[in-house]
């Protein structure tokens, strides 16, 4: 027995050794010793940023709880991304092209379709008849240009709104006369009431409340959603839905911007509708914080398509592509008198004649919108 007891001693002997020796060699690993010897969370997350998941077991195990959310919600939090925007320009003189009410409102209906397919986020109708020629009572100067200008703008509106809101924002008017007969646009956003979405697009109601907190908007749901802010009947907002958790009956959102669907989740919201009274309004009154940092214009005076640097059109932050009327950009140029320049292509970055070595003497500005949309989408990445 005694034997066994010497013998026993110096194995433990050597195994105590065999721990030190790793306990050494541990130390060599700095980013899971520190950690665990008390080191500040925020520190620990800097030292270990090749491998995010040991950080993260590691912190779940800490005592502190408090810290062990906060360096959860820094390690996921990210701000989400902003993608490129995509505007056309459109002269509100292409409907005194058409020869009846139908017809202009039909035209209308393919301008929208057009914006939706490629998605587009802006639309400005801009009136390049100019007040020196606007003097027939058809086309009479009202508020916020042209009354083509106006009605052009209103169709595309009412198009871009999802069914079950246009009751309430679109009263009736004679420009929406016949815009039963349109192709819908069927945009992503044009959401049925059986569709679980976690954005839908609102209106205010004018029922209050019952804690006096918020207010209540229709967003196309059976019952209207909860929103955190207060804000007037008739307004339209995105709402983003928080899931209903087990205790709550009752749908609640936030208001959130219209571009957070696009940015967060990648879905394409639809586009907004701007007027311009000139085309130099098109570039002054840009809704986008620097303006348009790639400006293109199109004619069938421009530059072959083919021919061009496409490298060009592969990077920027807000694009506008812009279209003349029956008499091209340069009666647009010529009707604005704030301008001095006397050729179009002065004012965009590029000039692009998008369908070279046409058949027809000209192309309509619906068609042009079309041609031009389907060949820069590859190029310009209109994803």
């Amino acid at each position: 027995m005694a034997s066994f007891e010497v013998e026993n001693n110096d194995n433990s002997k050597k195994r105590k050794n065999k721990n030190v020796e790793k306990s050494k060699k541990k130390k060599k690993l700095p980013e899971v010793v520190e950690i665990n010897e008390g080191l500040e969370t925020e520190d620990a997350v800097k030292i270990k940023i090749k491998d995010p998941e040991k950080v993260k077991v590691i912190i779940d195990n800490s005592i502190d709880t408090s810290k062990t959310t906060e360096i959860s919600d820094k390690v996921k939090s990210s701000k989400p991304r902003q993608l490129p925007t995509v505007s056309i320009a459109v002269p509100g003189s292409i409907l005194d092209n058409a020869q009846s009410p139908e017809f202009r409102t039909y035209l209308a209906g393919q301008i929208a379709r057009a914006a939706c397919i490629y998605k587009i986020d802006e639309i400005v109708v801009f009136d390049d008849v100019g007040e020196q020629t606007n003097v027939m009572i058809s086309n009479k100067k009202t508020e916020g240009g042209s009354k083509t200008c106006k009605q052009l703008a209103i169709i595309l509106q009412y198009l871009e709104c999802p069914q079950y809101l246009r009751r309430i924002l679109f009263p009736i008017h004679n420009f929406l006369k016949y815009t039963g007969v349109l192709n819908p646009l069927d945009a992503p956003h044009h959401f049925r009431q059986e569709d679980n979405v976690p954005f839908r697009e609102g209106v205010v109601s004018t029922l209050p409340p019952k804690k006096g907190k918020g207010c209540n908007v229709d967003v196309g749901l059976r019952k209207h959603v909860l929103v955190d802010k207060c804000l007037q009947p008739y307004v339209r907002v995105t709402v983003k839905l928080i899931p209903n958790s087990d205790d709550s009956k009752r749908q609640k959102g936030i208001v959130v911007a219209p571009s957070t669907p696009k940015n967060e989740s990648g879905i394409y919201w639809g586009y907004t509708v701007r007027n311009a009274e000139s085309i130099n309004e098109v570039f002054t009154k840009c809704p986008y914080p620097g303006g348009y940092d790639l400006k293109i214009g199109t004619s069938d005076k421009g530059v072959n398509i083919d021919q061009t640097d496409h490298t060009q059109l592969g990077s920027f932050k807000h694009a506008l592509i812009c279209f003349g009327g029956v008499h091209g950009l340069e009666a647009a140029l010529e009707a604005d008198q704030s301008i001095d320049e006397e050729n179009p292509s002065a004012l965009f970055n590029i000039y692009l004649n998008t369908c070279p070595n046409q058949g027809s003497r000209t192309i309509r500005t619906e068609e042009a919108v079309f041609i031009t949309l389907a060949e820069l989408r590859s190029k310009m990445k209109l994803e």
